[in-house]
């Protein structure tokens, strides 16, 4: 196994876990969650802060794999890259994905209680391709204090899966999670198939596929997953699905005229594949909704209004470009007013360092040489790169942060995804571009979330 065993019970694993595969005895459990749900958090509680942190096969995201040890059994926990969705328009949800569907692993989602409403679309997209499912509600503490009252039980029964209440700060709830854990993945817990339908002609489309893809797949995969999928499969998946299943499924000669079939018919009825991708995302959305209004009381009724009134105003396509625009002039205004003055006063004192540094040389006797390439070429410059980077940066980063901690951040990558795409690119990448303004060091860096391998090393 290759564990180096450590006084908390958890274990630094040094070997790579893979879809799936795992010594005997050991179950895989997948950490997956939207960011900034408390995943991380709640993964260090359950390993003891013991990992070991590498980077998948072939990626540039990093994964931590530990090990949680509960009733006398070890589990395998995979912290999959925080995502929103596992529709694979980027690197984090295609290897999010990619684990899920072909990993075959028991499956723990973590999901926000303060936003149940956004974080149950990730939920339901999981819940589409595999039973084995374990919901963790983290951030009970906060939702609490925002009176948010969730309903586990009905959640639970409206998702079909075990549902646990946690706080990952306080360790609260984690006992009993990691029971479910052990009743899922050892004793094998039942779970319970819940239908999410789209509109009528998306499931008629899909029970024909599903069909001819019951005959190839069998129980190795959700053949009603994989059929919303075949409506408008992409590369990167129809390939690991190959690979996965040791044969192209596109090629069988029934499935392939069934699915030029309905495509004719959507064309003709005048739905492009834009239009029903966004057809199939909005049925998720709506059901989400749905079981949120049946599984959240919100005791302050004005708490989900106020955020949706923010939102309209931050992402409409009248006011989202000109507030963003606006929010970018008002920072770049206060970095660059607001450093002149610091950075007066830091060149000022280094300046006057640096004729008390030459007097000294001079009155040691020390040849000029010398002190012109330790005092006017190494400390100028470096006083010159200090006086004149540093406080721009220590101005525009915090004030980056709290872009970032309220939530605007998002937004922006959200109002420039779709000119991102036209070049090729990805609303997020609209983070590193603002991260370049503040450093070209830090926006490179950020480019780690590029998809494309060209383009990440250009």
């Amino acid at each position: 196994m290759g564990l180096t065993k450590k006084s908390t019970g958890a274990a630094v694993i040094s070997r790579d876990v893979k879809l799936g595969k795992n010594a005997a005895g050991e179950r895989i459990v997948a950490v997956a969650g939207n960011p900034n749900v408390g995943k991380s958090t709640l993964f260090n509680a359950l390993t003891g802060m013991k990992q070991h942190t590498g980077n998948w096969p072939g990626k540039t995201v990093s994964n931590a794999r530990g090990l949680c040890r509960h009733k006398d059994k070890n589990f395998i926990l995979v912290d999959l890259p925080g995502t929103y969705s596992l529709q694979a328009n980027s690197t984090e949800e295609e290897i999010a994905r990619d684990f899920i569907c072909f990993g075959q692993p028991d499956l723990v989602v973590v999901v926000d209680a303060t936003c149940l409403e956004r974080n149950l679309n990730l939920v339901l997209q999981v819940r589409e391709i595999t039973n084995r499912v374990l919901v963790c509600v983290n951030l009970m503490d906060e939702a609490a204090k925002k009176d948010i009252f969730v309903d586990l039980d009905e959640l639970s029964l409206q998702l079909g899966v075990p549902v646990v209440g946690t706080s990952a700060r306080s360790k609260e709830g984690l006992t009993k999670l990691k029971d479910e854990i052990y009743a899922l993945a050892i004793k094998r817990k039942k779970t319970y198939n819940v239908k999410f339908s789209y509109s009528d002609k998306v499931e008629s489309a899909i029970a024909r596929l599903e069909l001819i893809v019951k005959k190839h797949v069998g129980r190795k995969l959700s053949a009603r997953w994989l059929s919303v999928k075949l409506l408008n499969m992409d590369k990167k998946l129809h390939r690991t699905l190959t690979e996965h299943l040791g044969f192209d499924l596109l090629q069988d000669a029934q499935l392939k005229s069934e699915l030029e079939q309905i495509k004719k018919e959507f064309f003709v009825s005048g739905v492009s594949s834009e239009v029903l991708q966004d057809e199939i995302v909005s049925g998720l959305v709506e059901k989400a909704q749905e079981i949120y209004k049946k599984s959240v009381t919100l005791l302050n009724k004005q708490y989900a209004q106020r955020d949706r009134k923010i939102d309209k105003l931050l992402t409409s396509k009248l006011t989202g470009i000109p507030i963003m625009i606006l929010m970018l002039f008002v920072v770049f205004w206060i970095t660059l007013s607001g450093a002149n003055y610091p950075s007066e006063l830091i060149a000022d004192g280094l300046f006057l360092v640096q004729d008390k540094l030459l007097q000294l040389f001079e009155a040691s006797g020390a040849p000029r040489w010398l002190s012109d390439v330790l005092i006017l070429g190494i400390y100028r410059t470096l006083a010159w790169v200090v006086s004149v980077m540093l406080p721009p940066m220590a101005i525009f980063f915090p004030l980056f942060t709290l872009l970032e901690d309220s939530g605007y951040l998002p937004r922006v990558a959200f109002n420039l995804d779709k000119y991102f795409k036209k070049a090729c690119a990805h609303g997020k990448q609209a983070l590193t571009m603002c991260m370049g303004f503040g450093c070209n060091a830090v926006g490179v860096t950020g480019c780690r979330i590029i998809d494309s391998k060209r383009e990440r090393l250009l």
